[in-house]
């Protein structure tokens, strides 16, 4: 066993955040054994019984952060400046001209420089959003779970899929999309090579069409089906994320984005949406009643102006909230303390909006100052990074440090510059509210994936080197 002795400690506990100084986290190779006071536990450490003793005297520990939707091979085209001013739209039309010319080793490599990215803030376990495979070319889900098992990243990878073309109606040239029944087998093919449904899994595989404007009602269906006959996979795809995609699902299919799901039975405690930004009062009682989970992501909606995702409303309503922070050519970075932050400002912005507010939280306003006590909390926004990210992926065992829980936790300096001050007076709101600074320690399953501030199993600049020099040949959009 090891422990991290003397520290600093925020962990969720049932509903509550609990701040808990000298305190030691006791750990196995896979789970958390014990966290007590420091004063209590230390005998066991005189008696000389951990294998490894982490002195945390220096350090907050917090759980490892839950990212709850990305598109890791995105590093390739971030910030391309043909789509850096568009809407969603015409963003997916200028980078579909780009990403048609992926390969495996593309893929490979922007898939270690995001996971890298979100190791050195602190994230353990990311759900990747995979749906991009050019017709006759090379590219597999294998390139990115090779790149997850490399950095030692928690997985779900999500086999998604794009089944609709142009000239069928969809947004995606046809090079672009898959034939339904060869989605279909690929997705049988890497549930049984590669899913693990057991509790402390360091990989599992859901299946996500990717949208409904580039894929058919029978990849969609047919996919529901496939993971309700396996353990522990779930489903998952973007929605309502854009007033276009509203009018799209009108248009076509004659019903707005969440009732096409819902006529297909694609909603459900198996399923987590990505973004829900146009959502009326009724859809967002729908998702409360089949317990639909929702992967907020606020600075890819509003890097595109998609809007602000009614959060308030959602998490009154009881629906399992997480977050993302969505593809590298959407958001342009993969800090999940940052992106909590965003969700923090984006609520308290959204909440400024007539109608915004939950109804119970309207109740007895009777002028402007009572809005002060309505703001977003901040420990709300450290808790949809951790445990609401965790019951979003349906892992009970994640986002949380008590007793029972996988060993995967960060350890950040309190005498980081980018935290002075702050941490002496609440280290969670500093970890919200100040610059994110990187994580100086990261474990994953109790094995330590971030060391001094760099990642263990490779060499950073080498990394970006190779990415840079691959945007450059192949992927630069000048």
């Amino acid at each position: 066993m090891k422990i991290v002795h003397e520290t600093t400690v925020i962990t969720p506990s049932g509903h509550a955040l609990h701040t808990l100084h000298n305190h030691s986290l006791v750990f196995d190779d896979c789970r958390v054994v014990a966290l007590g006071s420091a004063t209590d536990i230390q005998p066991r450490v005189d008696a000389g019984e951990f294998d490894e003793i982490i002195i945390g005297d220096r350090h907050v520990v917090i759980p490892g952060l839950v990212n709850t939707h990305h598109h890791l091979y995105q590093s390739l085209t971030r910030c391309l400046p043909t789509a850096q001013n568009e809407r969603l739209f015409d963003w997916l039309l200028n980078l579909y001209d780009r990403w048609r010319y992926l390969d495996y080793e593309a893929v490979n490599i922007a898939a270690k420089v995001s996971i890298a990215e979100l190791l050195l803030h602190g994230c353990t376990t990311t759900s990747d959003h995979f749906y991009m495979f050019p017709r006759g070319g090379d590219v597999k889900m294998e390139a990115v779970l090779a790149a997850a098992e490399e950095l030692g990243i928690r997985l779900h990878l999500c086999r998604g899929a794009m089944t609709l073309g142009q000239s069928r109606g969809g947004l995606p040239p046809d090079d672009c999309v898959e034939d339904d029944a060869d989605v279909l087998a690929d997705c049988q093919r890497v549930l049984d090579a590669y899913h693990d449904p057991s509790d402390y899994a360091l990989r599992r595989i859901d299946l996500a069409p990717c949208s409904p404007f580039n894929c058919t009602r029978e990849v969609l269906r047919d996919a529901v089906m496939l993971a309700r006959e396996r353990d522990n996979v779930l489903l998952h795809t973007h929605l309502a994320e854009t007033l276009d995609e509203e009018r799209y699902c009108l248009e076509r299919y004659n019903c707005r984005p969440l009732q096409f799901l819902a006529d297909l039975d694609f909603l459900g405690p198996d399923v987590y949406l990505a973004h829900c930004v146009h959502l009326n009062d009724g859809e967002i009682g729908l998702l409360a009643k089949t317990s639909t989970g929702v992967s907020h992501n606020p600075s890819s909606n509003l890097r595109l102006g998609s809007g602000i995702a009614p959060i308030r409303k959602l998490l009154a309503a009881g629906v399992r909230v997480g977050l993302g922070v969505d593809g590298s050519s959407s958001n342009d970075g993969g800090n999940l303390l940052g992106e909590a932050r965003q969700a923090l400002l984006a609520a308290r912005a959204a909440g400024a909006m007539p109608g915004a507010m939950p109804k119970s939280a309207e109740a007895g306003r009777g002028h402007a100052s009572d809005d002060v006590g309505q703001l977003f909390p901040v420990a709300d926004a450290f808790k949809l990074a951790t445990v609401g990210g965790a019951a979003c992926l349906n892992r009970p065992v994640l986002g949380h440090l008590n007793p029972g829980a996988a060993a995967d936790f960060a350890m950040f300096r309190v005498d980081d510059i980018a935290l002075a001050g702050a941490i002496a007076q609440d280290p969670m709101a500093a970890l919200i509210l100040c610059a994110a600074p990187r994580a100086d320690r990261v474990y994953i399953a109790g094995r330590e994936v971030v060391h001094d501030g760099r990642i263990t199993a490779l060499d950073e600049g080498r990394l970006a080197g190779q990415l840079n020099e691959l945007v450059a040949a192949r992927f630069r959009g000048d």
